[in-house]
């Protein structure tokens, strides 16, 4: 048995959702607060002992080593395998499990690379090696499952099912959802089939709990955040700064903005409920920034307003330019006196004219 387990860190997503923002810029590399998204994921890995991660890359997958390099900045010794096509979750470990030193036996850590968790690692490690089980899962709590998976467990943890999304009341038999966070036995890595595509979810899971494997759930309800859609990754960078979320990579005390050091923010610009502003970003006179992430080199001019917003880099926003919600492209510009709520997206290297867009501002 090795003392530290291993991990595959799936990265190779598209980030369909969060698009503009993936357009140049693979999802875990979208910076939240003031690191890209990924940092927080290595860093806490290594702070639960993890040594040697693989990361299964595809979309964009030239980003990441230049980036990461072989990981020893981070304490970390870190290996890049890039899909030439998209092989799906189950797929992707499959296709990374030469690059593993893991015996048999041993435990293999899996995570999912756009879940902003506040998963005690070492505890679901432990659950996996005291239950003996062939696969264990982090499972977390929802009020709503309706949009998850669902996994029922039995009362000594065991799983019982794998339910896809339940679309009626009486479908809703918990609220446990798989949270995107396991650990494999090296072996059953080797059972998943190669070369073709594999959903662990709907393929790998149910095939080896019909099979008789014995797949153990933890429930781990501390911090859980799927950063798939812009709403929820502001959401995530703002409460990595705040310190709801835990992360060891975060650049600076927590509290109630993030400034990063070759930022200028006028003194009379209001930042606050976590936003964070980047390298070379500017935040002129009367400006007032509420929860929202503004990166590298972007521009936000005089008396705007930005709330729950994401601002690309090298984007400007106008002078008394009101944002809620909105998520702004790279290198796009919004002139003076604009308002743009509820979900607008805005494509990178756009330009919107001054007073182009009014909402009423009653909303």
């Amino acid at each position: 048995m090795t003392s530290s387990p291993e991990a595959i860190l799936l990265v190779g997503g598209k980030g369909t959702r969060l698009r503009p923002l993936t357009v140049h810029t693979p999802k875990p590399m979208v910076p939240a607060a003031g690191v890209p998204f990924l940092t927080h994921q290595l860093a806490r890995a290594r702070a639960a002992g993890v040594e040697h991660i693989v990361m299964a890359t595809s979309y964009l997958a030239e980003v990441f080593e230049p980036y990461f390099g072989d990981g020893s900045a981070l304490g970390l010794h870190l290996e890049y395998v890039t899909e030439e096509e998209p092989l799906g979750t189950g797929g992707a470990i499959r296709n990374v499990a030469s690059r593993l030193h893991s015996g048999p036996d041993d435990p293999v850590l899996i995570f999912n690379g756009d879940i902003l968790t506040g998963l005690d690692i070492e505890a679901l490690v432990a659950t996996h090696r005291t239950s003996g089980a062939d696969v264990s899962l982090h499972l977390t709590r929802v009020e709503d499952p309706r949009a998850y998976g669902l996994v029922p467990t039995d009362p000594d943890g065991r799983v019982t099912a794998f339910l896809e999304k339940p679309q009626t009341p009486e479908e809703i038999v918990t609220d446990q959802i798989n949270a995107g966070a396991y650990v494999f036995n090296r072996s059953v890595i080797d059972t998943i089939p190669a070369d073709r595509p594999v959903s662990v979810e709907r393929e790998t899971f149910p095939g080896l709990l019909a099979a008789g494997a014995h797949l153990q759930g933890m429930v781990d309800s501390t911090y859980w955040l799927d950063l798939g859609t812009p709403q929820a990754f502001v959401r995530g960078s703002a409460d990595l700064v705040l310190g709801r979320a835990p992360s060891p990579a975060v650049p600076g005390r927590c509290g109630d903005r993030l400034v990063l050091d070759t930022a200028e923010v006028a003194p009379d610009a209001k930042l606050m409920g976590g936003t964070v502003v980047g390298a070379r970003a500017r935040v002129e006179p009367g400006a007032r920034v509420d929860g929202s992430t503004v990166m590298d080199g972007a521009v936000i001019e005089a008396g705007a307003r930005v709330r729950d917003s994401l601002i690309g880099a090298g984007a400007v926003i106008g002078a008394r330019t009101v944002l809620d919600g909105a998520v702004i492209g790279d290198g796009a510009r919004i002139g003076a006196d604009n308002e743009l709520c509820a979900g607008a997206r805005v494509w990178c290297g756009a330009e919107i004219p001054a007073g182009a867009i009014r909402f009423s501002s009653d909303q």
